[in-house]
């Protein structure tokens, strides 16, 4: 019996990039990444959406000529009224299927088919098979998970399509304040778009010199980088028929060549990580949340939770 492909995933960057980047990201992602389905769209911050906006047409187009599914991400956090409004816009007008990062689209949503992002804290099956009963069809599990409820969810609901977040800093917290504008001397109404000088987040340290966080506008993300390629196959033996990328300011390209490789068993996990590094270099790599660690952790294939190091 054939066995079924592994689809993988890219979800929407959570950073500022200018319009060109962003745009000539995707061309790339289009034209050369062995990528199954692309979710895009501001997720992070409204202010941003002018940035993208010009060029999103273009760039669903070149996507699906090459034969990638495209789904369009709702935002993390919607406090204003022009942000519901956009909201509401996107998914009434929408000929693609609308990923849903916040609760609010919710109710929007229901009765029609959407998928839930990582922002969502499905947890458990029960929590995915009401979202399910809703019209969700695909779940991208938060990368908080431990393996354990990962695999209880796939024996529970063997049919759905459950996404594992398996490469990029984690998305930890997003607040309706700005400590990214706020760390250099501005505030969120007049931030003046200084995000955008952080292509790849803020590094934060603590008081003692260590690595700590990075901010991304409103958005807290993990100083280390998710990186599961040496967990994949035994997840993909327990059912596990998708794997998500986080974009990153790095080569996507050759990140998506590692993971498409380790997924089809031509490339041993060990090997990728060690390229992993070449093509992301100098940041640091954890997988700890998936071993009931702390996430910050590197847990090893072939050490057990209990003897791994953080």
């Amino acid at each position: 019996m054939k066995t079924r492909r592994t689809a993988l995933s890219l979800g929407p960057i959570y950073y500022l990039w200018d319009g060109p980047k962003w745009r000539d990201f995707y061309f790339r992602i289009a034209d050369e990444a062995d990528i199954d389905h692309v979710t895009l769209g501001e997720t992070v911050c409204s202010k941003r959406q002018h940035f993208s906006e010009p060029h999103i047409a273009d760039v669903i187009e070149r996507l699906e000529a090459a034969g990638k599914q495209v789904t369009l991400s709702t935002l993390a956090m919607v406090t204003l009224e022009r942000e519901s409004r956009h909201v509401r816009d996107l998914i009434r007008d929408a000929h693609h299927k609308v990923e849903a990062n916040d609760l609010s689209a919710l109710g929007l949503l229901k009765g029609r088919p959407h998928s839930i992002g990582p922002l969502v804290n499905v947890y458990n099956a029960a929590t995915a098979r009401t979202l399910a009963a809703r019209g969700a069809d695909v779940v991208c599990l938060p990368p908080e998970l431990p393996a354990t409820s990962i695999r209880q969810m796939l024996q529970a609901m063997p049919d759905f399509a459950f996404e594992l977040f398996a490469f990029g800093r984690m998305p930890l917290a997003i607040s309706a304040r700005c400590a990214h504008a706020r760390s250099k001397g501005l505030t969120k109404d007049n931030c003046q778009f200084i995000c955008g000088e952080d292509p790849d987040g803020l590094p934060l340290r603590t008081l003692d010199r260590q690595s700590f966080l990075v901010l991304n506008g409103v958005q807290t993300m993990s100083n280390s980088c998710v990186v599961l390629l040496d967990d994949l196959a035994v997840l993909m033996e327990a059912g596990l028929t998708r794997v998500r990328l986080s974009p990153q300011d790095c080569d996507m390209v050759r990140v998506a060549a590692l993971y498409r490789a380790t997924l089809d068993g031509r490339i041993e996990g060990k090997e990728a990580v060690r390229e992993l590094e070449k093509a992301y270099p100098g940041i640091r790599f954890s997988n700890g949340f998936l071993h009931q660690q702390e996430g910050a952790a590197w847990v090893a294939r072939g050490r057990s939770a209990t003897t791994a190091g953080g």
